[in-house]
């Protein structure tokens, strides 16, 4: 069954349509091959949601803009002037979701065995991972909702006398029967690496596929995600280990979009100067690297399109936890229209017209915003010194103003016919990514930063968590030297990624922050498990240092929002908390997390008091004040979109 993708698998998708009188006529699901239909029927429901969840979270942040050709609904969300009429403002398609969920929930038998293995408790508390995810997001989107934990056979039910609760309310609700399903594997439906063919797009011959486990949530991801969304960080980052100690077998790599050569640095307008909507900087050859030696054997190479792009390629499930796979023709199934709204005709037929062997169109609906691009070109690239002794190839990291490489990895743009066209190639293959491991990384970084470990948080985008941080030199000297003590305690029993159990699944070699996706040798500094002639190298230190990268946040913070900034622990920790939010813009922009992580942010500072007790509604409504938001986005309460 699971082979026939999607479409064919669930038909309970429409129980909750508008129209619709259906009534439950067989209640049990008292077979494994029927609880797969049914968890394939959610699973379904979900690509009906895919685009709005996109667009929910992207057009009201700040990494992208409207242009001539936007379609008037995303303008109204990125403006905040949506109404209940709006075309991507449904909680029902949500609800869509909960339904199904509350069904097979009802009806399903956790005591399906074979021999002594239950065969169907994973599937259960995946589905009770997807219901909570899709609260969350209701709760992220509107002030209150209905809530209700049983399935409904009408749409009508909704409005008779059901709770209406908080984001908060709803976290209390639904956490603590979550909780007991901690450390639970997703479903496989087979071999954990079973590729299901879903079909082939009509303008190209390669097959799409996707492996079933990686559109389930794990329990311990989503619980992640909503203690930290009520401030409860210690939850939230003990529920982030365990994903990452006991659920995943994926762990921290060297994905990166490496360097261009400095002509391809020149003409893909890397300063700002050559791409529309750059911050207008100018660079001149010699404020560049000459990377015709540039060099780091683990991981670099002198490619435009590095690793880190390939993880949006096709059929590419390296760093996905969830994804949701979109049908390839739209006689299979649900389909999106996110590659058409950034340009990319995915639908498109063999007799139109293609450029570059690929169906890119002149109408771009999204671009990245200013704000984006300036980001982007700010970031400091550092990279080894290039000498032509290799006794002292890598004596030195020197810093490139060529800016952070992700965002023009993943641009597409045709300079010699029109330098004013990009296109965003995130979504050209009609996956819809929800979570990535390095973005639960992050939220672990955020975690433990307003636990009062920036440290902690600092070595997740600077060097990874690895089994390096425990490391000394003959002297007794750390390795990692920035960590406290207390820190290094508690990655090694609070938070245990570095425990006597754990810290063999943490190894040398995959010691790479996520600030080295996109900004060359930010780690360094340390015997790194590379070799010269047969011996191991010592670099001088990465530039990219704790103490250096917050005092220039604080420097921005103060300057942009007028405040006075202090040396105590909790300036520290704002300002990582900013370059923690740099860093998510930096890797998962145009992905549907941004607004959502604003907020977050926002809420976080405003209950630290730091700076005044809205603070963080300042912040988050100064960095949106470009987009011209017809609600004063100060106000908590202007956040939400109106309930339909």
């Amino acid at each position: 069954m699971v082979c026939c993708g999607f479409a064919a698998m669930g038909s309970c998708s429409d129980l909750l349509e508008s129209e619709s009188s259906r009534q439950n006529i067989e209640p049990s699901i008292n077979e494994k091959t029927d609880s797969v239909f049914y968890a394939f029927g959610i699973l379904e429901s979900l690509q009906q949601l895919a685009d709005q969840y996109v667009f929910q979270g992207e057009m009201r942040g700040d990494l992208v803009k409207t242009t001539f050709f936007t379609d008037n609904n995303l303008r109204q969300l990125a403006n905040f002037s949506a109404t209940t009429e709006n075309k991507y403002d449904s909680a029902y398609v949500y609800y869509r979701v909960i339904n199904n969920c509350n069904y097979y929930i009802a009806h399903a038998d956790t005591n399906l065995y074979n021999g002594s293995t239950n065969v169907v408790i994973n599937e259960y508390a995946a589905v009770k991972g997807i219901r909570a995810w899709a609260y969350l997001q209701l709760g992220r989107n509107y002030e209150r909702v209905p809530f209700f934990t049983e399935p409904l056979t009408k749409i009508s039910q909704i409005d008779k006398g059901y709770p209406e609760l908080t984001l908060a309310e709803i976290v209390a609700q639904l956490a603590p029967d979550l909780e007991h399903y901690s450390g639970f594997k997703v479903p496989t439906f087979g071999p954990p690496t079973a590729a299901v063919s879903i079909g082939t797009p009509n303008w190209e011959s390669v097959t799409k596929t996707f492996l079933p486990r990686l559109c389930f949530i794990p329990v311990d991801v989503i619980l992640g995600d909503m203690y930290l969304e009520t401030q409860n960080f210690d939850a939230a980052a003990r529920h982030y280990v365990t994903y990452l100690t006991q659920v995943t077998n994926q762990r921290t790599s060297a994905y990166v979009a490496p360097m261009a050569a400095k002509n391809s640095v020149r003409n893909t307008g890397i300063g700002g100067g050559g791409r529309p909507g750059g911050n207008g900087r100018q660079e001149t050859d010699e404020e560049l690297p000459d990377v015709s030696n540039f060099s780091s054997p683990a991981v670099y190479s002198e490619q435009t399109n590095g690793t880190w792009a390939n993880l949006f390629s096709r059929n590419s499930t390296d760093d996905v936890i969830t994804y949701i796979p979109m049908s390839t023709t739209q006689q299979n199934g649900p389909t999106t229209i996110l590659p058409l709204t950034l340009g990319f005709d995915y639908y498109t037929t063999p007799e139109e017209g293609v450029r570059s062997g690929a169906p890119y169109i002149d109408e771009v609906q999204l671009l990245p915003s200013d704000a984006y691009n300036l980001l982007s070109d700010s970031t400091e690239f550092y990279y080894y010194a290039g000498h032509t002794d290799q006794t002292d190839m890598y004596d030195s990291i020197l810093i490139s103003k060529a800016g952070d490489m992700r965002l023009r990895s993943v641009m597409h743009q045709e300079l010699e016919e029109d330098s004013t066209l990009q296109w965003m190639t995130k979504f050209n293959n009609a996956n819809i990514i929800l979570y990535r491991n390095s973005i639960v990384w992050l939220r672990l970084a955020e975690a433990f930063n307003r636990l009062g470990m920036p440290d902690a948080a600092f070595a997740i985008l600077k060097d990874g968590v690895s089994e390096l941080m425990l490391q000394t030199y003959a002297d007794g000297s750390y390795y990692i030297e920035y960590l406290t003590e207390e820190t290094r305690q508690k990655l090694q029993t609070t938070y245990p990624l570095l425990s006597a159990e754990n810290v063999a699944k943490f190894e040398t070699e995959n010691a790479y922050g996520i600030h080295t996706h996109g900004a060359g040798k930010a780690a360094g500094g340390y015997p790194h498990g590379n070799a010269v002639g047969g011996q191991t190298y010592h670099t001088g230190k990465s530039p990219y240092q704790l103490d250096r990268m917050a005092g220039l946040k604080m420097q921005e913070l103060s300057a942009v929002y007028g405040i006075s900034i202090g040396t105590t622990k909790q300036d520290t920790i704002n300002a990582i908390e900013d370059l923690i939010c740099d860093e998510l813009a930096l890797e998962s922009a145009f992905e549907g997390n941004r607004f959502y992580d604003l907020c977050r942010l926002a809420r976080h500072k405003n209950q630290a008091g730091l700076y005044g007790g809205n603070f963080g509604s300042l912040w988050l409504a100064r960095k949106l004040a470009f987009k011209n938001p017809v609600k004063d986005l100060a106000d908590p309460q202007n956040w939400y979109l109106p309930f339909k």
